[in-house]
């Protein structure tokens, strides 16, 4: 058995086309189109090209970009005034700040001080409490581009054992509650859990998101499974791996998301339709 590959770059330009389709027909019944605000703080190589894929994806798609950019000196209190004046700006729709931000600034406090309904990144306890209540309403952007991948392969979800391999509050978790809103049986593991070998030969559903180049093992995977690998590190040799031993899993699962090319596209074309959905819900 060799998988096919899901094709994350294919299936982000479906999301992004249907995105520039609906902002198209938005703004000819005459609304503005919808605007997006990121927040870039401080120089730092990684971010700044995400953040610069996000601004060429909003230009692609329709989509107003706000950027706004800060020296890494910026003060906690001066950064929530500027998030506090874009909450209050009826023509920003999302606003997006770029992790990580300098050990100076709580994350948290940041991240709870963006309003709700313009939380196009999904990670205000709101919106995560939404997802649990089984009535999402912005969703994380990267779990929510599982998702799409996953039906693209034609998965089904009802009943099946899924399992998320990593706890973290932006990707591991949220993914665990999209997974059960899909209606699949689901486990999570993380640092504690004492045999992840069992844990992971039990999924006919794989996401792993933690990090850690080849963590999960080929012989691990059961026969038929669908895996998705959000991880994305780079080696010492500058070449980019996953969390997933990918050519051994390859051999045994139905279903495997490349690293690059698989998850990565995801995020961002979902990003797009937050901010689209955010404009739609506040009716401006």
């Amino acid at each position: 058995m060799s998988a096919q590959l899901i094709d994350g770059k294919a299936v982000a330009a479906q999301v992004q086309h249907r995105v520039q389709q609906a902002v198209t027909e938005r703004v000819a019944a005459g609304h503005r189109p919808p605007a997006l605000a990121t927040i870039l703080v401080g120089v730092d190589p990684a971010s700044e090209i995400y953040v610069r894929n996000k601004r060429r994806s909003c230009e692609a798609v329709g989509i107003r970009s706000v950027p706004q950019q800060f020296d890494a000196s910026i003060s906690e209190a001066a950064l929530l005034a500027e998030i506090d004046r874009l909450n209050a700006d009826n023509g920003v729709d999302g606003i997006l700040v770029q992790l990580p931000l300098p050990k100076h600034i709580d994350t948290t406090v940041v991240i709870e001080r963006i309003r709700p309904d313009k939380d196009v990144d999904g990670f205000h306890p709101y919106n995560l409490g939404r997802l649990a209540q089984r009535l999402p309403a912005l969703r994380p952007c990267t779990p929510f581009g599982v998702i799409e991948l996953l039906k693209s392969a034609g998965e089904t979800f009802y009943g099946r054992q899924a399992v998320v391999v990593g706890a973290s509050n932006h990707v591991g978790r949220p993914m665990a509650l999209e997974l059960l809103l899909a209606g699949a049986t689901t486990t999570v593991t993380h640092r504690f859990t004492r045999d992840l070998a069992a844990e992971v030969a039990r999924a006919e559903i794989l996401v792993v998101g933690v990090g850690k180049p080849g963590l999960v093992r080929g012989e691990w995977i059961q026969p038929g499974a669908t895996v998705i690998d959000i991880g994305i590190n780079r080696l010492a040799n500058g070449s980019l791996a996953g969390d997933v031993e990918f050519a051994a899993a390859r051999e045994r699962a139905a279903w495997i998301t490349p690293v690059p090319g698989g998850v990565g596209p995801m995020t961002v074309a979902m990003l797009m339709q937050n901010t689209l959905t955010a404009a739609e819900r506040r009716g401006s």
